[in-house]
């Protein structure tokens, strides 16, 4: 198993943000994770599923976004968010140009890269992934941050919990289904934004991972 610390330049106004790219030796896909609006790329969520997906042959590159970067707690506008990830993007063609690439990333990080696949591409991506699609606020439930979605022209995983309350459920379905056969959603039993299941579900956190893990590797197999 291969870890790497790297420094990604995205624009001379931003700069360098940091990088990490695990690669098992039998890597099969490489996929370009974006972090949630709430914590970077070392966060105890990404760590896990970068070493379950490792496991299941998916390299990894996370990256941070400006704001984190920064060490600042409030995200960036799209416009800062955007070409970080065109730049991760550009980074993970250059250093593993032999493997296949996915994209996609948890929460804001995943929705920022289907908005960036709708406006500009994600290059050579042969797919994007898609852990916690936040299709709305608390309480406040629509779909107009899926708006863009129908912009998408590669296929999409979306992995939701049936306790998340950034995505009813009802509403993801008519999402998903709109989209046609470009869109596979993935329903988690039990799990919440942030894929943490109650005791009572006679499941584990660690549990969730693997199939987390499991499911985006053989429906990428599949692609």
């Amino acid at each position: 198993m291969e870890r790497r610390d790297l420094q990604i330049p995205v624009s001379p106004e931003v700069g360098e943000v940091s990088g990490i790219l695990v690669r098992p030796v039998d890597a099969r896909w490489l996929l370009v994770m974006a972090h949630g609006a709430g914590a970077g790329m070392r966060h105890a969520f990404m760590e896990a599923t970068v070493a379950a997906l490792a496991r299941h042959r998916i390299a990894t590159l996370r990256f941070m976004f400006p704001y984190t970067e920064a060490g600042r707690k409030r995200p960036d506008r799209p416009a800062l968010l955007l070409p970080a990830i065109a730049a991760a993007i550009r980074a993970a063609e250059t250093l593993e140009p032999a493997l296949p690439l996915l994209v996609g990333g948890k929460s804001m990080g995943g929705r920022m890269t289907s908005t960036l696949a709708s406006e500009a591409g994600v290059g050579q991506a042969h797919g994007i992934v898609l852990f916690g699609f936040p299709l709305h606020a608390p309480g406040r439930d629509g779909t107009g941050r899926a708006a863009h979605l129908a912009g998408v022209t590669v296929p999409m995983l979306f992995l939701q919990g049936t306790r998340d309350r950034l995505a009813n459920l009802r509403l993801m379905r008519e999402v998903t289904e709109a989209l046609g056969q470009g869109a596979t959603l993935h329903i988690v039993e039990g799990a919440d934004h942030g894929f943490h299941v109650l005791k009572r579900s006679g499941r584990t956190d660690d549990d969730v991972i693997e199939e987390l893990a499991a499911t985006t590797a053989a429906w990428a197999d599949g692609l």
